[in-house]
């Protein structure tokens, strides 16, 4: 009988498991993937094509000048510097990336999030103001901050898919090491999606949303575009 059981248990789990209804997507590793009908068309799942491995070298695992600044964000007064597949091709498919940043002294990283990662980050010099918003699952218009001073050796994670910022409290630049568990993280900066999109979101929208008036929204318009 405590055979009977234990097969008729193996056989209902391994049904649960294995069944259509049970399974469900991998992370997209793309904002967007347009369903076509074209069966010559070509479909990248993660943007690339893999290369032979009996053709892969040493070098496709190396990056070197991550102990450089890299090229400013115009108007932000911040600099990033990327290691990804782009510049590392055998991070392909391994499901991380990450980037070097300086932050110029009372400059921001604006509220933004990354749609397919989770964030940590570790400060190497300055002092930054690091936090991230959760909504208030009781509240809907309500939100919570997390937030704290970050000094070289802290180490701070920015949960997938929230809203955070980074802003230099010092009087140095600060710099920062950033990791996602995503080879393509995405970023959607919350300022600038909502007032420099194309086309514009209709401004009895943006009005409505923000407690704004036309005026006020096409000023926002002009320092966003």
């Amino acid at each position: 009988m405590s055979m009977w059981w234990f097969i008729t248990t193996l056989a209902i789990t391994a049904f649960f498991y294995n069944s259509p209804v049970y399974a469900y997507d991998n992370n997209p590793l793309q904002d967007i993937c347009v369903a076509v009908s074209d069966s010559h068309a070509s479909v990248f799942v993660n943007g690339k094509i893999c290369k032979d491995p009996k053709l892969a070298t040493a070098n496709d695992f190396y990056f070197s000048g991550l102990n450089v600044s890299g090229n400013e964000v115009p108007g932000f007064g911040f600099a990033v510097k990327s290691v990804d597949v782009n510049n590392m091709p055998g991070l392909n498919t391994l499901g991380i990336s990450f980037i070097r940043g300086d932050l110029e002294p009372q400059r921001i990283a604006p509220l933004h999030t990354h749609p397919r990662a989770t964030e940590m980050i570790t400060i190497l010099e300055g002092t930054v103001y690091a936090g991230f918003l959760v909504p208030d699952p009781a509240n809907f218009f309500k939100s919570r901050l997390f937030s704290k001073i970050l000094n070289p050796g802290d180490v701070f994670v920015f949960p997938i898919g929230l809203i955070h910022f980074l802003y230099n409290v010092g009087y140095k630049k600060a710099t920062c090491l950033f990791y996602f568990n995503s080879q393509n993280p995405g970023v959607i900066g919350i300022p600038n999606s909502i007032f420099a999109s194309k086309p514009p979101v209709p401004d009895d929208i943006v009005a409505k949303g923000f407690h704004l008036n036309k005026t006020e929204i096409a000023e926002l318009r002009k320092k966003f575009s």
